[in-house]
């Protein structure tokens, strides 16, 4: 098959609301990668715990789960830039609130938590606001690459913000951390208010649990976007786990402290970079659903890779691997349901997307600290494996059976 210009990694920049929007997120999610990595840390300094590394990213995320759906019907009901700006107003906040904690010596664990739960919650909103207004600022047509691009773009912050903040958390401590991520919302806010955007048809009146209703009962005869969005939760669950017990690696298993958690958190950036641009530019994105099956099982391997990796330079590749497996499938997932959902129930099929992609995080990460706390962190990265290695091979049954 030829690559045309509309399917090329790069098409959607052609289009200024795109660029604008991308350059914006871009400084913003360095520094929310920026702040994960200086939370993670301040968490492990202050009680040495699995369990409360688990339960920190379990109230960053189960609230996404559990009102991802209300998410998904403001986006459908509201504009969704005036959503997106009051969302990324409240992470600004909020990031504000935690930087001063810090600075003045006054954070408590229960204070992280309580903002990991408000984050959560404003994130629940955002998600699906924030992804169905990319398919406003390119045309259909360039749907993949703005998806690719836009996750491109997540995890280019990835690889730059942890760098960036474990050098900082070891040169300045957290609470510097926190303070520019609260000043990097600014840039997202103003690109927010730059790009201009057609009218958009709302869903109309009625009662939300009429529109929530309508919404799961349409995602639920979609039998492929269905498929699709339980093969995205497995292998959320799946990674928890490796994202989770990073410190444990970087610091007992690999003996390589802050420092190295922001390499190994940059380098499956990194790879996640290229699994995104590389799936844009690819021929075999005909058929998204087979990519994100065939990553799906590469995702499994990774993790085993890394539940026995023998020391820290090895690691560094195995995250490599695994995050350009890991949004590799999943930029492929998100395009298919953007590509295949129906315009008035974007948003609602988008928010569907966020809690399997986002909100089902906290379950594996609930998991992994107990399990940790039992039997090690190799042998819970090693059981994440096994998972995303069994919903490879029952999604690979699924494609078969239907076609």
């Amino acid at each position: 098959m030829s690559i045309s210009k509309s399917s090329s990694s790069f098409a959607a920049l052609k289009h200024r609301n795109f660029r604008v929007f991308l350059a914006g997120q871009f400084v913003s999610l360095s520094g929310t990668w920026i702040q994960s990595i200086a939370q993670s840390w301040l968490l492990y300094r202050l009680t040495k715990s699995e369990m409360i590394l688990g339960l920190a990213s379990f109230t960053t995320h189960i609230p996404v789960l559990l009102l991802g759906l209300a998410g998904g019907v403001a986006a459908d009901r509201f504009e969704r830039r005036k959503v997106v700006l009051i969302t990324q107003t409240l992470f600004l906040l909020q990031a504000a609130v935690l930087a001063v904690l810090t600075l003045t010596g006054h954070i408590q664990v229960w204070h992280v938590l309580a903002l990991s739960i408000f984050f959560g919650t404003v994130n629940a909103f955002d998600v699906p606001a924030r992804q169905s207004l990319l398919i406003h600022m390119a045309d259909r047509k360039d749907i993949l690459s703005a998806v690719a691009l836009n996750s491109a773009a997540f995890n280019l912050a990835r690889a730059v913000g942890p760098s960036i903040g474990g050098v900082v958390v070891a040169a300045l401590g957290e609470g510097i951390c926190f303070a520019l991520n609260a000043v990097s919302f600014l840039f997202v806010l103003l690109s927010l208010t730059m790009i201009r955007l057609p009218t958009i048809e709302r869903s109309g009146e009625g009662a939300a649990m009429d529109h929530l209703r309508d919404g799961l009962r349409y995602a639920w005869g979609q039998h492929k976007i269905r498929a699709v969005l339980a093969l995205c939760g497995a292998v959320t669950m799946s990674i928890a786990p490796m994202i989770v017990l990073g410190p444990f690696f970087a610091d007992q298993i690999f003996q390589a402290g802050s420092k190295g958690l922001g390499f190994l958190m940059a380098a499956f950036g990194v790879g996640a970079v290229l699994g995104t641009l590389t799936l844009a530019s690819s021929a075999a994105t005909r058929d998204l659903r087979r990519v994100a099956m065939q990553n799906a099982f590469l995702v499994g391997l990774g993790l085993l890779g890394l539940s026995v990796a023998p020391n820290f330079i090895v690691g560094v590749f195995v995250m490599l691997f695994s995050g350009f497996a890991v949004f590799r499938q999943n930029a492929a997932a998100n395009t298919f349901v953007q590509q295949n959902v129906q315009e008035e129930f974007r948003g609602r099929v988008t928010s569907l997307y966020s809690m399997m992609a986002v909100g089902m995080m906290p379950i594996g990460s609930l998991a992994a600290g107990l399990l940790a706390h039992n039997l090690g962190a190799r042998i819970t990265v090693a059981c994440g494996g096994g998972v995303a290695l069994v919903a490879a091979a029952l999604f690979a049954r699924h494609v078969t059976l239907v076609e």
